[in-house]
């Protein structure tokens, strides 16, 4: 039974391996010692101004070893942390802080001076004119387990972002489960945004069992960016989200062979991408992993070595310790083996529900019927089976909730955004299946009128949403197709055009040629001309990996991602990559 919260965890780290390095980033390296030290000054700074137990503080950052400090600051006021993605639009930062009422922000100077959302007692923690005053005492302020250490925002089926509530108790089952004990998770990289479920064990597993974590500079992280870490930093563990993986898998499977073991999961796991990585590197171990927010994470792992035979799935295996998976059918009634229901999550990670939302957290989180001592089980939405081994075999969701780049979308959002914008009647969006592990989003939409403009349309979703819940294509419609019964058709939704390219314009030299054949195979479309912008072809950052990732194996210069937005065109980038050719000659 967990029976203390984080920061005592922590501090009991410290005592134990003061001198252990706890965070690398670039040229910085923190010992435990140093790390405490720094957060228990900040954390002082955030308490004159506000912070204190089952208090929000919003952490607006950028990835850096100060985004470490602030985040343990933050526990060791008693506070609870918001962290809110720097991709985000204002309107939506503004959106967040406003509904979680947080009181107090901690930003960086960079992000500082890019403006920050109002209402808040903004603390820039790497701007403190009394950092060269002695490091302070611990404020050794102790949280209750089933106090909030973090409320995170997730997409809504309501047509607004949902935060879920987790709890020390929650964080704490994950961090201390015995499926991190391998030694494997001694240096961990950092590669999810630290605004999504994925920092619980990117941050906690390795502070609180006295590894390191491995912190990538700020930016978009790309597929050379993780190979030169692993190696420079001596990783032993990444988790790459589904999608992220099959890149690897594709474009570098043999860059992941320093490691120990490779997670991975947040969308269904490619059997091929699993075979590729395990062929090319006999002597790591594989982790598939399954979870959501609302119960901490993870809930489900199934560990999978070479020699491996890829089959039509790949399981998400069985129960984390202190967790339990039933999958029942719709009288809450246990299916058998190899039958399709629902599957529910009971245990320690459930989270104590939706801060403000009694409505949603009452339908989610339901009262579990097979332990009798008031427990609740939450209703994940997705339907599984049991294999006969005794596995999980995840099959797809039972609602409008999709995955996109191992972020959770639900489309009724992206509809109700589409649909306040002016000349727009109807509204539909999908998800389409590409290939394994890259889904996109298409927005159906019916204009009020013949003078409608879809690129508009796309704009305006862009100031309000991430970029992952940007719709890649828009169609416009006469009307929506309806079932029998006047409901919305989505089967007979048409397969959009991926991609919005211009008149064609053939490539005029070897290096255009090869990139104008990359972008048509990365974005998925059957020809793109020079002069094609990433923009039109409705690119997003998973689209930008495989490109940058593409050219350096089959061309040699190795990209930096703001080059992709910065040169959208295969003849742009085709002048930049014969520049680099030419200096390599030189």
């Amino acid at each position: 039974m967990v029976s203390r919260c984080i920061q005592r965890h922590f501090a009991a780290q410290v005592a134990l391996t003061p001198d252990a390095p706890a965070v690398v980033c670039g040229e910085v390296r923190l010992s435990y010692r140093e790390l405490d030290e720094r957060a228990n000054h900040l954390a002082h700074r955030l308490r004159e101004r506000g912070a204190g137990p089952e208090v929000p503080v919003a952490v607006l950052m950028e990835r850096s070893a100060d985004l470490v400090v602030a985040t343990l600051a933050v526990l060791k006021t008693g506070s609870y942390y918001l962290p809110l993605h720097t991709a985000y639009p204002p309107e939506r930062l503004q959106w967040l802080v406003d509904q979680a009422g947080a009181p107090v922000l901690v930003t960086d100077e960079a992000t500082h001076e890019r403006g920050t959302p109002r209402g808040c007692q903004v603390v820039v923690a790497d701007a403190d004119p009394d950092a060269t005053t002695p490091p302070v005492s611990d404020p050794a302020i102790e949280n209750h387990p089933e106090h909030i250490a973090y409320l995170m925002y997730t997409s809504g089926s309501t047509g607004e972002p949902k935060g879920v509530a987790v709890t020390h108790r929650d964080a704490l089952g994950l961090a201390l489960d015995q499926c991190w004990d391998s030694g494997a998770h001694e240096r961990v990289l950092m590669v999810a945004p630290y605004a999504f479920g994925m920092s619980t064990y990117e941050l906690w597993v390795p502070l609180l069992r006295g590894g390191v974590i491995i912190m990538p500079p700020a930016g978009e992280i790309e597929v050379g960016t993780i190979r030169r870490l692993i190696v420079e930093e001596d990783v032993t563990v990444v988790h790459l989200t589904a999608g992220l993986f099959r890149v690897f898998a594709e474009e570098a499977p043999e860059a992941l062979a320093p490691l120990r073991e490779v997670m991975t999961g947040g969308d269904v796991i490619s059997p091929t991408a699993v075979a590729r990585v395990l062929e090319a590197c006999p002597g790591i171990s594989l982790r598939a992993m399954y979870g959501q927010t609302e119960t901490t994470l993870f809930t489900t792992t199934w560990q999978i070595a070479a020699p491996y035979e890829p089959d039509t799935t790949v399981p998400i295996g069985r129960a984390m310790d202190n967790m339990r998976v039933y999958i029942l059918d719709k009288r809450l009634r246990p299916v058998a083996a190899g039958l399709e229901g629902e599957l529910y999550v009971a245990g320690t990670g459930v989270a104590r529900g939706y801060l403000g939302r009694p409505d949603l957290t009452a339908e989610r989180f339901v009262p579990d019927p097979f332990t009798g001592s008031g427990e609740r089980m939450y209703r994940t939405g997705d339907l599984a089976r049991w294999t006969p081994a005794g596995l999980v075999d995840f099959i797809g969701r039972a609602d409008g909730q999709v995955k996109i780049r191992g972020f959770r979308v639900e489309l009724a959002e992206v509809e109700a955004v589409l649909a306040r914008y002016p000349g727009v009647a109807h509204v539909a969006v999908v998800a389409h299946d590409l290939e394994p592990g890259d889904k996109r989003l298409a927005a159906h939409v019916v204009p009020e009128s013949d003078r409608f403009d879809a690129v508009a349309l796309r704009d305006y979703a862009a100031d309000l949403l991430p970029d992952y819940m940007v719709p890649a294509a828009i169609a416009v419609l006469d009307s929506l197709p309806l079932t029998a019964n006047g409901k919305l058709d989505r089967r007979a939704l048409p397969m959009p055009m991926f991609g919005n390219a211009a008149d064609y314009e053939a490539p005029r030299t070897p290096t255009e040629e090869a990139l104008c054949a990359m972008f048509a195979d990365v974005f998925g479309v059957s020809q793109v001309g020079v002069d094609d912008s990433f923009y039109d072809l409705s690119g997003q950052s998973m689209q930008v990996i495989r490109l940058i990732a593409r050219v350096e194996q089959e061309l040699g210069p190795r990209l930096e991602v703001i080059e992709v937005y910065d040169y959208p065109t295969p003849a742009q980038l085709a002048e930049r990559v014969d520049r680099a050719a030419d200096n390599r000659a030189a």
